[in-house]
């Protein structure tokens, strides 16, 4: 589905169109009013032409101050009209948009971790944002003015070679050349339209991330380098801006140029005409402001369709991201009232991309209200288990079972509702301790809140904050320490009861002091509660009741930490090469 060719496509504008249906009452609204006003605006010209022959030539003050008042009133209600047209058509414009944004981002909300692998997220916000905020142009300055424009010219023209053919066909004789003009500068403008939303997108996507990432580049000290490299896309970004200026700069001037050749040929001849008595002065005023109703909207037309133009190109980017379907397929119903906790892996088989297997014929029992620690080199595929419980990704072959039943029998919200998951970057939003705890459920009360923090042992240095519970951690967290963050997803975690809770590295990286505060609130937490731990530090799994060591996708070693201390393998490898890390 593409923009191309001369015109736009129109099973994509069929598509945009579809939103407007809950807005149909404006949509009638604006074009009765552009209806209205293509029949209301030539009549002026009218009426100058008859004041002028009848009323003006023979001394008539009295008719005179009659159609003088009779035009300002015509004025007035053409521009309440158009003031009406505008205001319903931005509000209409506006109206879809807000729609549309929201079935956008409810979309990607529901798509798969995969896709955000493979997509920039600024690219994403890009969609969201300003390619959204482009289409509103389709209707502020595209469908419904574009037909208003072409009606109005409709009924000038009749109107015009119904008073009198020969001033008519000098008053449209440059059109031909105007229509040329245009069509060579609709062409270059929708190309150069393109041009500019592909570098805002790219501009908003190198911003996005080196902002997000700016901290790795003071540390390397690669400020110069990527700036250089910002440099070159923002040159990048106005040349394609400056690209569409051009276009403008020659086009308009060449229709002022046209449309001064039109009046000029139009009084010349007009006056000889005069003069011999074939046309009348009125006449020759009224087609001189019908050469103007004729211009401007020829004139503005070739920019609205480019405009039009621009729109269609954001809806084209932004259904591609309605039509992408990378979703986990979700079609369980299964729903029980409660959920003890046991998981069984069966043979399962994982891939994340063709058959670069990550998983490999991966069995496992966790019986319910159980602790079970997973070890492993990076790889091994430990953070894959956490990825295939909470059904982030699926798994090729094989099966995986919770309270005996297949996980795609639940459905995933209901899923999700009950595993708990506490990472190892922590991700926090800018707003309050509470709000990040609670993630805005007004079902969670303050008092909830910070019972939970004082079983965590987190309510101490919450209250050291200040404003406490109110004090805004700013973006990502940056306002804590890691380990701070650490608590604070731990509170959430306990907070939401769930049946099954996963650590996955929640305690890596950490000083000692800290260190021990976590491993009192997972102690806590994963008391009476179905547990998975990841974990490459081992002296935090120690009382965990079965230990799997993981090994390019498989279980090499399984057992307890003295169980697997006695099998002289990798465990043990692995436990005496930290301890001798330590004692150094």
């Amino acid at each position: 589905m593409s923009v191309s060719g001369n015109a736009f496509d129109f099973s994509l504008l069929k598509r945009v169109l579809k939103f407007v249906k809950p807005h149909r009452k404006l949509l009638y609204a604006a074009v009765g009013i552009t209806v209205f006003l293509a029949f209301l605006s030539p009549l002026r010209p009218v009426l100058i032409q008859y004041t002028v022959d009848e009323y003006i030539l023979n001394s008539d003050a009295s008719m005179l101050l009659k159609m003088t008042l009779l035009m300002i009133g015509i004025l007035v209600v053409e521009s309440g009209g158009q003031f009406l047209s505008s205001y319903i058509i931005t509000l209409l414009g506006q109206s879809v948009i807000r729609d549309l944004r929201v079935s956008v981002y409810k979309h990607i909300s529901g798509l798969r971790v995969k896709y955000f692998d493979n997509n920039p997220i600024g690219m994403l916000v890009t969609r969201v944002v300003s390619d959204i905020e482009t289409i509103a142009s389709i209707f502020t300055e595209g469908v419904v003015i574009v037909f208003g424009d072409l009606l109005q010219l409709s009924v000038v023209l009749v109107v015009m070679f119904s008073t009198d053919w020969k001033l008519s066909l000098i008053a449209i004789s440059t059109i031909p050349l105007l229509l040329v003009a245009t069509n060579i500068f609709k062409n270059g403008i929708k190309s150069a339209f393109q041009d500019v939303r592909t570098q805002v997108a790219r501009i908003n996507t190198f911003v996005q991330e080196h902002i997000t990432g700016m901290n790795i580049v003071q540390i390397f000290n690669r400020e110069e380098e990527e700036m250089q490299k910002f440099r070159e896309i923002n040159h990048e970004h106005a040349r394609a801006h400056i690209r569409s200026v051009w276009h403008y700069s020659i086009f308009l001037p060449i229709v002022e140029i046209l449309s001064a050749v039109s009046i000029g040929l139009l009084i010349w001849l007009g006056a000889r005409g005069v003069l011999d008595g074939s046309f009348t002065v009125g006449n020759l005023i009224a087609f001189t402001l019908y050469v103007n109703m004729l211009f401007r909207p020829i004139r503005t037309l070739a920019d609205r369709f480019n405009t039009l133009q621009m729109g269609m190109v954001s809806s084209e980017r932004v259904f591609k991201v309605l039509d992408d379907q990378q979703y986990v397929k979700d079609e369980g119903s299964y729903v029980p009232e409660r959920i003890s906790g046991e998981i069984q892996f069966k043979q399962v088989w994982m891939a994340y991309e063709d058959e670069n297997w990550v998983l490999r014929d991966l069995s496992f029992h966790v019986k319910p209200g159980t602790t079970v620690a997973i070890v492993g080199a990076t790889g091994s595929g430990k953070t894959t288990i956490i990825n295939l419980i909470n059904r982030f990704y699926e798994y090729q072959k094989g099966s995986i079972c919770l309270d005996g039943h297949d996980l795609r029998e639940y459905p995933a919200t209901f899923l999700r509702q009950h595993i708990a998951v506490v990472l190892q970057d922590v991700f926090l939003f800018s707003d309050s301790i509470t709000n990040n705890v609670s993630l805005n459920n007004p079902a969670i009360t303050q008092s909830e809140i910070e019972a939970a923090a004082r079983e965590i042992g987190a309510d101490e240095f919450i209250k050291r904050l200040p404003g406490a519970y109110d004090y805004n951690v700013m973006e990502r967290g940056a306002m804590l320490s890691a380990g701070q963050r650490q608590l604070i997803a731990f509170i959430r975690a306990f907070l939401y009861n769930p049946a099954i809770l996963v650590l996955d590295e929640a305690t890596s990286s950490l000083d000692t002091e800290t260190e021990e505060l976590i491993q009192r609130a997972t102690e806590r937490i994963t008391k009476n509660r179905t547990s998975i731990i990841i974990a490459h530090r081992l002296a935090t799994i120690q009382k965990a009741d079965q230990i799997l060591v993981m090994d390019k996708g498989q279980i090499i070693e399984s057992g307890n930490h003295q169980s697997l201390l006695a099998q002289n393998g990798k465990y043990r490898q692995l436990y005496e090469l930290q301890f001798s890390e330590i004692e150094d």
